[in-house]
């Protein structure tokens, strides 16, 4: 949360959302928490899954913890860059503007954020920021983007 200024609350509550709670195949044989699929990209291990097609391809991670990573490296990219210009607590703006983004498909896709996050409370953690760290960050998160876009 600090170093991307994604609210915790959504990082949880999309872990949670897209691998049932940590119980799905993805997320128990391949860390992959977040259903983040191999991509023109991705490099590393990879596992094939039907989902969108038959044979759709995911990233597989070392731990958990990269799965976490991926994903906020993931959201760096310029098509969510305006979930950025958000307050890191605004939990119910960055569900709304992912779906808005074509993060998910499911219509109800903000809905079922904000129900869990406000269901178990997971806005206990987030953070305010003053309006220079919020500045600050954007900087950051902006050049990291370009930076992105411009690798791939």
């Amino acid at each position: 949360m600090n170093k991307y200024g994604i609210p915790a609350s959504i990082k949880l509550a999309q872990a949670w959302l897209e691998s049932g709670n940590g119980n799905s195949y993805l997320a128990t044989v391949a860390n992959n928490h977040f259903g983040i699929k191999c991509g023109g990209v991705w490099k590393g291990k990879s596992i094939n899954r039907p989902d969108d097609n038959i044979n759709d391809c995911f990233r597989v991670y070392e731990s958990p913890e990269q799965s976490f990573r991926d994903h906020s490296e993931f959201l760096l990219r310029k098509r969510y860059s305006d979930l950025f210009l958000l307050n890191k607590n605004d939990y119910k703006g960055w569900a709304k503007g992912l779906k808005a983004a074509g993060y998910a498909t499911n219509p109800r896709y903000p809905d079922l954020l904000i129900d869990m996050i406000e269901r178990y409370e997971l806005y206990q953690y987030d953070r305010v920021e003053t309006r220079v760290e919020k500045e600050k960050r954007e900087v950051i998160v902006e050049l990291e983007i370009v930076h992105i876009a411009v690798e791939a």
